[in-house]
């Protein structure tokens, strides 16, 4: 039986979207008494937007999350009705996981581990104040009157902060369409100094399945067998369903522009800033006037679900409007909306005004992630409320903060980008966002962060063993690969024509002969009869490894290269204004973001080498 509530909490989490579910998961996980403070105790868990999880580097973050012992990645496994690997005929580097979820599924995967956890408490309440006492955060009240005292607090508020609905001239509060937004959590952030701003998304209508012409639509199925994001869970996938495909046409642009006059975005009634990778179907229709079709992917909400999603024709567009451009689709032109598209304006802070850590710089205890941070995505928000939670943990405990590099991971990339650049709209990963991309694989997740999840507690030993067991298979493989040399004699070159392979003039590795373009590493077995023996994870990453040697160094010697400046600490009170050399320019941005590292400090806008020259000399002269 789970005891009551406690006087005071290590951690309160305000808000159960996929930052917090993923926050109040990790630090319970790792001891601390948690209290889940949520709107709608119905809605933990809940997809808010697209029903799907993963993509191009969005599968990335996903799978490390999984790997440091977070709990996306099984989430997304219970509840997948279909899973695909994208950009399989290009580089690794850029392949990854996507997968269609169920969402009643995926909610009640999420709440029973909610639920069962231990050192975990809900409770449905708004929070509406901040407490602050002796110069930290203290807790937090709520609209029914409740005060809970917590040693630090996460806020993951998604689009709920001062939420704003908007389907052509109307707008009605909400934090989304059937709940109600957060009215009071806004005015106490801007009172502790935090600037807010606005940022606006949007979503799709939802259409009812049966009244849709599927016979129109191309069919689009998933991987066989299906890939799973989590590296140690079991997965016993749910049936499989396909996604279908459409395209808009000009009669369906033509009947966007004759709701030109009554949309949000293009009267001034919207003022937040809107996605640019994911933009409302009548942006693109009014940006890209030459371009004659937009497609449409018809997405499964669940297997018993009688709802589609249209993922590609998010709208704020009038109910008439949007029933008008529906009806010109090949498919959907009978096609009923059950729930209408809309656009949602809410507040967010300025991810400038937050450490590494993700720790407000104004109010020490006080944690921010997910969207109130500027970001989009599911995969951003979770990654955010993981990393904010171990940072929380470390701060409490007295251990040194949870920071890996940019060149360990997509959700360090993601965090330093939005904490040293800012954002001013949402912001959304990609892989061309890393610079080290070909060392963030996918495949390799695990071995870029299963050490760090044990170091801080979240790897259970479970999770450790079969990491362990792939990570010998493969450094006994890769050994093997390089230690196996054959010659060209005439029994191996048999083997070679037989095989597809290009016969060396000379005696080589089999990892030399496995760089040949033609060649996959299954290929070579009987060369080498133990590859019959190891997983299929283990030979695509042995095979990665091997083809790519030469550019995993390179990038390794370029990581190698800049690592004095990321291990260069810069003092929390450095004097800008003290530094000889530094433009006034230089001074202000380097005083507002106050970067922890030099390497941090060369990241800022219009942070030129020369003012990183300047920052050295004044820190050998601080050490003399």
């Amino acid at each position: 039986m789970k005891p009551i509530f406690p006087d005071i909490f290590d951690c309160i989490v305000v808000g159960a979207g996929h930052a917090g579910c993923e926050a109040a998961m990790t630090a319970s996980s790792l001891g601390m008494s948690t209290l889940l403070l949520t709107i709608n105790a119905d809605r933990i868990g809940h997809l808010s937007c697209n029903p799907a999880i993963g993509g191009l580097a969005k599968g990335h973050m996903v799978r490390e999350i999984d790997a440091l012992g977070g709990r996306m990645g099984i989430w997304a496994d219970k509840a997948g009705i279909q899973f695909r690997r994208l950009n399989t005929s290009k580089g690794p580097a850029v392949r990854a996981t996507r997968a269609q979820i169920d969402r009643d599924a995926y909610l009640k995967a999420v709440q029973a581990d909610i639920f069962n956890q231990e050192n975990l408490w809900v409770f449905q309440d708004m929070a509406e104040n901040l407490l602050v006492e002796q110069g930290r955060v203290a807790g937090v009240t709520t609209q029914l009157g409740q005060r809970f005292g917590a040693r630090t607090v996460l806020v993951t508020t998604g689009t709920f902060l001062q939420g704003l609905i908007h389907i052509g001239q109307s707008n009605f509060a909400g934090g989304r369409l059937g709940d109600p937004a957060s009215k009071g959590l806004s005015a106490s952030l801007a009172a502790l100094g935090l600037e807010l701003g606005r940022l606006k998304t949007g979503t799709t209508p939802r259409l009812l399945a049966d009244s849709i012409d599927f016979s129109k639509l191309d069919v689009q199925h998933g991987d066989v067998p299906p890939p799973s994001f989590s590296f140690h869970a079991p997965f016993n996938p749910l049936p499989q369903l396909p996604c279908h495909i459409t395209w808009t046409n000009e009669q369906t642009h033509e009947a966007i522009r004759s709701g030109f006059d009554r949309s949000p975005m293009f009267t001034g009634v919207i003022k937040g800033v809107g996605a640019r990778y994911c933009p409302s179907i009548e942006d693109k229709v009014a940006r890209f006037p030459d371009k004659n079709r937009h497609q449409i992917f018809v997405e499964p909400e669940g297997l018993n679900s009688p709802e589609v999603y249209p993922n590609g024709i998010p709208t704020s567009l009038p109910l008439d409007v949007q029933k008008a451009l529906l009806a010109t689709v090949p498919g959907l032109e009978k096609a009923q909306i059950v729930r209408p598209g809309y656009a949602i304006e809410y507040d967010f802070c300025f991810p400038t005004q937050l450490d590494p850590t993700l720790q407000t710089k104004i109010l020490p205890g006080l944690y921010l992630a997910g969207q109130i941070n500027g970001t989009s995505g599911y995969e951003e928000a979770a990654a955010q409320g993981l990393w904010a939670a171990a940072n929380a943990f470390c701060a409490l405990n007295g251990r040194e903060p949870f920071l890996p590099g940019r060149d360990q991971a997509y959700m360090a990339v993601l965090v330093d980008d939005l904490v040293t650049k800012g954002t001013e709209e949402p912001y959304r990963m990609f892989t061309s966002r890393a610079e080290h991309r070909l060392l963030l694989r996918e495949d390799n997740a695990d071995a870029r962060m299963t050490e760090l999840g044990r170091d801080l507690g979240l790897v259970t030993d479970d999770h450790w063993q079969i990491y362990t067991t792939k990570r010998d298979a493969l450094n006994t493989l890769l050994a093997g690969l390089k230690e196996t040399r054959i010659r060209p004699d005439v029994a191996t070159c048999d083997i070679l024509a037989n095989i597809g392979a290009s016969i060396p003039g000379k005696a080589v590795s089999l990892g030399d002969l496995l760089r040949q373009p033609e060649l996959t590493i299954e290929r070579l077995e009987p060369l080498y009869p133990a590859i019959a023996q190891a997983a299929p994870e283990v030979l695509r990453e042995a095979e990665t490894i091997v083809k790519y040697e030469g550019y995993l160094k390179r990038q390794e010697q370029l990581v190698a290269r800049s690592a004095h400046l990321e291990s260069e600490r810069l003092p929390e009170d450095m004097d800008y204004s003290k530094v000889a050399g530094l433009t006034r320019e230089a001074e202000e941005k380097l005083d507002h973001v106050r970067p922890m590292t030099l390497g941090q400090a060369a990241r800022i806008s219009g942070i030129t080498p020369a003012a990183i020259s300047c920052l050295e000399i004044h820190l050998r002269k601080l050490s003399n």
